[in-house]
């Protein structure tokens, strides 16, 4: 983390304020700069069609497994313990029903890993190797956004894509919750009461930042990439328009199908790696 924000999450620590209030302040002006990215914006306005959300839940199979398998590698030190929810906040088997669901029992060998999502689930078995107080920052961040922004992003998918009975939305789902703002409230009881020195609250300040700032940077690669195919599916348009033009309106010939197919599902390829880069914005949404 640069001097800047080390210096900011510094004046934030206060012997009187609780953790999450301290991580809310840390981070205030990170997340209203994630939640207001224009991927974001657009996904609140139910821009997003059947198979971007199919591919985007890979992102989110990704990292949830990346975090809950650091959570269960630690679920007994000090720091992790009084956090550990297991029960009632694990997402893994959910995002796996909905994947099941989608694209049958062979989905793994589906699976697309983008460079951003790589590299936070990466961040995340790093910290549960050589810091575990850290995941408290990224177990926070993703959950409490999950029982709250999320929920608003679960019935926008929903009505957007006009998926019944709760099928391919298990994600969004929290059966074990009855309460999701009493729920919160007892979650941040619990990480206020976690025992930390003072440099190691300063690190747990700084990773919440860097959660953040590593969602942030999914998006921006997201923009230059969906720039990228923007552009190309406006070269296939025409090519595609030009090639119909030259056989006087007649059906294409055989020879020039498969070239522009190729092309075709070429970009839609790209395309959905891009849209699965933007699921790492439905856990940070609001908290």
């Amino acid at each position: 983390m640069d001097t800047g924000n080390k210096k900011e999450t510094e004046k934030m620590q206060s012997p009187d304020s609780d953790l999450s209030e301290q991580i809310k302040e840390a981070t205030k002006d990170s997340h209203v700069r994630a939640e207001n990215t224009k991927l974001m914006l657009s996904y609140q306005r139910g821009q997003i069609t059947l198979p971007q959300y199919k591919l985007l839940l890979f992102s989110l199979y990704e990292i949830y497994k990346a975090l809950e398998e650091a959570l269960d590698g630690n679920a007994a030190h000090p720091a992790v313990a009084p956090v550990y929810f297991p029960l009632e906040l694990a997402r893994l088997e959910h995002l796996e029903k909905d994947l099941e669901h989608f694209y049958g029992e062979h989905w793994r060998d589906r699976v697309i890993v983008p460079a951003a999502t790589h590299r936070y689930t990466q961040r995340l078995r790093q910290i549960g190797r050589e810091k575990p107080e850290y995941l408290v920052a990224h177990a926070y961040t993703r959950y409490l956004g999950d029982l709250s922004g999320g929920q608003v992003l679960g019935r926008i998918t929903q009505k957007s894509l006009g998926l019944e009975n709760g099928k391919g939305l298990s994600f969004f789902s929290f059966p074990a919750v009855s309460s999701p703002n009493r729920f919160k409230q007892l979650y941040r009881s619990r990480m206020n009461s976690i025992e930390l020195t003072k440099e190691e609250k300063q690190g747990v300040l700084e990773e919440a930042v860097r959660a953040f700032e590593l969602n942030i940077e999914v998006f921006d690669e997201l923009r230059k990439i969906l720039s990228f195919t923007e552009n190309q599916g406006n070269a296939l348009q025409k090519q595609m328009t030009a090639s119909f033009k030259t056989q006087g309106g007649r059906p294409m010939a055989k020879s020039t199908v498969p070239a522009l197919l190729a092309s075709s599902r070429f970009l839609r390829l790209i395309l959905g790696v891009c849209v699965a880069l933007l699921t790492v914005g439905i856990g940070i949404y609001t908290f």
